[in-house]
């Protein structure tokens, strides 16, 4: 209790605004999500929907269109961001053996049930919806008895900030998204992150890692991509959008909501030198391609930090 009554004071000035229920209906697309995982080999049949297997069936033909002719989908970079995102984390991991891990809007992912099996010494919670909090809830306790409860908390009202209260200030935090922000505009992008700076200032390093779709200028196909998203609204009532065409942009962008060091993690690059890339990296200033121009991925991670890493 002492824990939690001086990071809730510490947290007093974290700034809420009015719970944002149009975006409720983000759940939706998290069963597509999870379907798509499990048909890669990198979930369990547990996270795996009839909504979601009734979804792929629809954006299939699609995707493998894409896939085909534009040499890539949204299917695609679903393995991607997950890739690079665990990778990330598991490095961050190794240089923190007591780290803490906070999946916000986690839906369907596997990633919160892989990484404590896994690494059983890190606390590692899940927060979404209460809806989806509920389901996957249902679906933890079904492989694990003792599995925790997921979180129930709009990113958007004080249920966030309480949140972070179940956590040690004194250990080092990590902030997950996936799939999440692009289903917002640039003003609740903003007030999101500040939210997460603010909320998180208690702990000793907080570091937060998310995707990121950016605008597809680069793609000789980008218009066939627009109309995909198109097909993704209709089919989850969102208003996902493409933000941003430079990652020097996203950096700037990042910094203003309170972070200090930011990296802009684009696939082309990360797979060609990620044993070369490092939780450390993004405490330095970085002046390499990745950085300064769009290299045509469909989909990006950002990596930040709050505080230096020690």
């Amino acid at each position: 209790m002492k824990k939690i009554n001086k990071l809730n004071e510490n947290n007093k000035d974290c700034p809420m605004s009015k719970p944002l229920s149009k975006h409720r209906h983000i759940s939706f697309t998290a069963h597509y999500t999870g379907y798509i995982w499990y048909q890669m080999g990198i979930s369990h049949p547990e996270f795996a929907t009839k909504k979601g297997k009734m979804l792929a069936a629809v954006a299939h033909p699609v995707e493998t269109w894409a896939e085909k002719y534009v040499g890539g989908s949204m299917r695609t970079t679903l393995k991607q961001r997950h890739q690079i995102i665990d990778e990330i984390l598991e490095k961050l991991i190794a240089q923190h053996p007591d780290l803490q891990v906070l999946e916000i809007a986690s839906g369907l992912s596997p990633r919160g049930w892989a990484f404590r099996q896994k690494y059983p010494q890190i606390d590692y919670r899940e927060l979404d919806l209460p809806d989806m909090a509920a389901i996957k809830t249902q679906a933890l306790q079904q492989l694990q008895a003792d599995s925790p409860q997921v979180l129930s908390a709009d990113l958007f009202s004080e249920d966030f900030q309480n949140a972070f209260a179940v956590f040690d200030p004194s250990r080092p935090l990590v902030i997950v998204s996936e799939g999440l922000i692009n289903y917002f505009n640039q003003a609740h992008i903003q007030q999101l992150l500040k939210n997460i700076v603010n909320c998180g200032a208690a702990f000793k390093t907080l570091h937060y890692l998310t995707d990121l779709y950016p605008e597809p200028t680069q793609n000789k196909l980008a218009n066939i991509i627009w109309s995909s998203s198109k097909l993704l609204k209709v089919i989850s009532r969102s208003a996902f959008s493409f933000h941003f065409t430079m990652p020097e942009h996203v950096k700037h962008f990042v910094k203003a909501a309170g972070f200090k060091s930011v990296q802009i993690l684009q696939p082309t690059y990360y797979f060609q030198n990620g044993e070369q890339i490092t939780a450390t990296d993004a405490t330095q200033t970085r002046t390499s391609q990745e950085d300064s121009q769009h290299l045509g991925d469909l989909v990006w991670v950002i990596y930040a930090t709050q505080n230096a890493i020690t």
